[in-house]
């Protein structure tokens, strides 16, 4: 993990529609999780949106727990993380995540 996702991570947050609201409206990466499993790992131009969004989903909405990252460059960013969990995790995706 770089540096700069070392130091700009934020506190984990419960996942509900209060701390959702914390979040700054800007570009970013999340990663959500239950039970102490990854659930979902993603990046937007809007993080706020994007979580938003995840508390109605079926299988998102069970995460207990999320943390963000506020980074214009989302999307390698959570290309890289997601590479870096299916190597730890004999190459499966997070389990909302999976087709």
């Amino acid at each position: 993990m770089s540096e700069e996702q070392q130091q700009q991570w934020s506190e984990w947050l419960d996942f509900d529609r209060a701390h959702v609201d914390s979040v700054p409206e800007a570009a970013g990466v999340y990663l959500m999780h239950a039970s102490m499993k990854v659930m979902r790992i993603g990046g937007s131009d809007n993080v706020r949106k994007s979580l938003y969004e995840l508390l109605a989903d079926p299988c998102a909405s069970k995460a207990k727990r999320f943390h963000y990252m506020l980074t214009q460059s989302h999307a390698s960013v959570a290309e890289q993380l997601l590479q870096d969990y299916k190597e730890k995790h004999q190459g499966k995706l997070p389990a909302c995540m999976e087709k």
